[in-house]
């Protein structure tokens, strides 16, 4: 096993062994959902957001993709892509950090302090600058409509209870079947 993928593997056990809830996407443990909640701190708190992350052939090297899934309003965050904007990730990354980093320090800073003069959200970074109450109220209706915790855990519970459904309607399609038929 070469270094990187040794190191992605430690990194991705680190992570599943925190509080995070780790959703793979596939075998190979570079693709991968984490469940994120809002910092305490934040008008963010309360929310849970699905963060898909891609890790690069050469990481620890290079920086992993971070995407929000479920929509967040913040200057930093493109609305329609989830991408993120942080210059720790994009710009400044480095070997030493890792996963847990990521999901306990950079994007609880990213939430906690938004940086308004280099948005991905140019809306949302206006609204900021102009009125800090009425942008963090939108915020709160963002995590209201997308990111309440039932939804997201609701996403990775389908496949599990799709066969209850399923056979439940199969049930009812059985009963009507059994009435009378008109020729």
């Amino acid at each position: 096993m070469s270094s990187p993928s040794k190191r992605r593997e430690m990194d991705l056990m680190k992570l599943m062994m925190s509080d995070y809830k780790v959703e793979m996407i596939n075998d190979g443990m570079q693709e991968f959902y984490v469940h994120f909640h809002g910092p305490a701190e934040s008008p963010y708190h309360g929310g849970v957001w699905k963060v898909k992350v891609e890790l690069p052939d050469a990481y620890p090297y290079k920086s992993p993709s971070i995407g929000f899934v479920n929509k967040i309003y913040h200057p930093n965050v493109d609305e329609m892509s989830g991408s993120v904007c942080l210059d720790v990730i994009n710009q400044t990354w480095s070997p030493m950090f890792d996963l847990t980093n990521v999901f306990e320090v950079f994007l609880p800073q990213l939430l906690l302090y938004p940086n308004p003069s280099d948005p991905l959200n140019g809306e949302a970074a206006a609204l900021m600058m102009r009125d800090r109450t009425a942008y963090e109220q939108r915020v709160k209706e963002y995590c209201q409509k997308y990111a309440k915790p039932e939804d997201v855990g609701a996403a990775a519970e389908e496949k599990s209870s799709d066969e209850e459904v399923s056979e439940a309607e199969y049930d009812s399609d059985d009963e009507e079947m059994a009435g009378p038929v008109d020729p």
